[in-house]
């Protein structure tokens, strides 16, 4: 199961009405009619290309058209193209910020203006593990997400008084296609253990926003590895990392692969 297809059935398993958003129309349709045949709930889907602005104000503009009202927010999108910076074209970094950060930032400002102010507001943002290390080899991946972090961080505070909330969700590795499955492997015993099943980590994350939390690491593991790299110098942790990386990479080149989340 997909990523975002596991939060949407989470979600659905418990009653809630959804509205979901992808580049994939077709894939939309299939997914917000089966969800809404197997739980009885109201699905409505609109495609997006969270890389084009004007894509996204068309799709800002029809949640506004249609007055739609939401007590919770989940941003799920994100990508990476691994491989050295230097060698990383200019679309390629462009794109990592623009799924990242330009179009999470957008969603959650858009999605903001039309809350149920009757309800509670449950943000959860999709940060990664990476967002504590600085990186080699996924060095604007990392910063992408530890901006992402912080921001949702500081927005949690503000959300404050609103009575909102902000649950970060900082996962490690998470088998949601085929690539990342070879990615996981190629990492050994490591990726082996950092990695969580997709649905139990779903189920986890929105448990945690229901309840307030503010950062969720999926895993015991991961939990102990972030724990490691906050007293170890960040200039040593990032040399072991660019290590670790250049061995799984042919050549040490990495695997220059687009990658989920």
């Amino acid at each position: 199961m997909g990523w975002a297809g596991a939060f949407a059935v989470e979600c659905a398993s418990r009653g809630w009405d959804l509205f979901l958003t992808d580049l994939g129309e077709e894939q939309l349709s299939d997914l917000a009619r089966g969800l809404s045949s197997t739980y009885g709930i109201e699905v409505l889907y609109s495609a997006c290309d969270l890389t084009n602005p004007e894509s996204r104000l068309k799709l800002f503009q029809w949640i506004k058209d249609k007055n739609l009202r939401f007590w919770s927010l989940i941003n799920i999108a994100g990508v990476d193209y691994e491989g050295y910076f230097a060698e990383k074209t200019r679309e390629q970094i462009r794109t990592i910020l623009q799924v990242n950060i330009e179009a999470n930032l957008e969603m959650t400002h858009a999605i903001l203006e039309a809350r149920d102010e009757s309800k509670p507001f449950r943000l959860i943002n999709t940060s990664s593990l990476a967002s504590f290390y600085p990186m080699p080899v996924k060095a604007t991946y990392a910063a992408s997400k530890r901006f992402l972090l912080d921001f949702s961080l500081a927005l949690r505070e503000e959300l404050r008084r609103i009575g909102g909330t902000v649950t970060v969700l900082c996962p490690a590795g998470l088998p949601t296609t085929e690539r990342a499955l070879r990615g996981i492997a190629a990492q050994g015993l490591m990726g082996r253990i950092t990695t969580k099943n997709v649905g139990y980590v779903a189920a986890k994350t929105i448990d945690h926003a229901l309840k307030g939390h503010s950062v969720y690491i999926p895993g015991a593991v991961n939990r102990l590895l972030k724990f490691l790299g906050g007293i170890i110098p960040s200039t040593f942790v990032s040399r072991l990392i660019g290590m670790r990386w250049g061995e799984l990479s042919p050549e040490g080149k990495g695997r220059f692969v687009r990658t989920p989340c």
